[in-house]
């Protein structure tokens, strides 16, 4: 797999986000920014075709999203991820859009990426070391951690933003608990059918929940069932 500061990988992260834009998927010069920093190369399993617009296993029963879909979730996100913003990234694989996210509160903000699977703790981290968001990490305004995503991460709540990568039979409980009035929560919700779930917590404590479109994604389920793929 080439350097994420190789030409080639350069120009194919560039056309993928150019075809997502053509397409009306990215919508806003933010996300596209975004998108082209952060080079999809470095966190797909190596030899995969990393600029096809489609989702990939990594490995332990578990897929990177296609890029379709973090574009869209970014752009469902976008004005929860405002620098100095706090975001949750629930079942962070490896680690895309985590780093996105880090680039989008900066500094000032922080990000948590959550996994159950410690082999993808661990590579997740070397990837957003090689990407364009390693300072994040150095800095540590980017922490990523082994638990289960269903509890998400309550130490450094509430979350402007969270994301959740695996789909749930249900919205969990846990997570409406550890957002922020005015934050947002995206996740996909079903089991056979699934749809992406749009929730925001109003300002006086309520919630909001709208359908964003139908997807497939992995189930959000404990990680011994997630290895028996189950």
């Amino acid at each position: 797999m080439e350097h994420f500061w190789g030409s080639r990988s350069i120009e194919k992260n560039k056309a993928l986000v150019e075809e997502l834009q053509r397409n009306g998927i990215i919508r806003s010069k933010r996300v596209a920014e975004v998108m082209e920093a952060i080079d999809r190369g470095i966190f797909v399993t190596a030899g995969a075709p990393a600029y096809l617009d489609s989702p990939m296993s990594i490995g332990y029963n578990a897929t990177i999203s296609a890029p379709h879909m973090h574009a869209t979730c970014l752009e469902l996100l976008k004005e929860h991820l405002q620098h100095g913003m706090r975001a949750l990234d629930v079942g962070s694989g490896t680690g895309y859009l985590t780093a996105c996210f880090a680039m989008m509160v900066g500094p000032q903000g922080r990000v948590v990426g959550i996994e159950h699977i410690p082999e993808l703790v661990s590579s997740s981290i070397e990837n957003i070391k090689r990407s364009a968001a390693a300072s994040s990490i150095k800095d540590g305004f980017l922490t990523v951690h082994v638990a289960d995503g269903r509890l998400g991460w309550p130490e450094l709540a509430p979350y402007d933003a969270i994301h959740v990568g695996a789909a749930a039979p249900q919205i969990p409980q846990s997570l409406i608990d550890q957002l922020k009035p005015g934050g947002r929560l995206v996740i996909p919700v079903g089991t056979l059918n699934q749809d992406l779930k749009v929730v925001d917590k109003n300002l006086d404590g309520s919630i909001s929940v709208r359908t964003e479109t139908s997807v497939r994604y992995v189930p959000l389920t404990s990680r011994d069932a997630q290895l028996r793929n189950n």
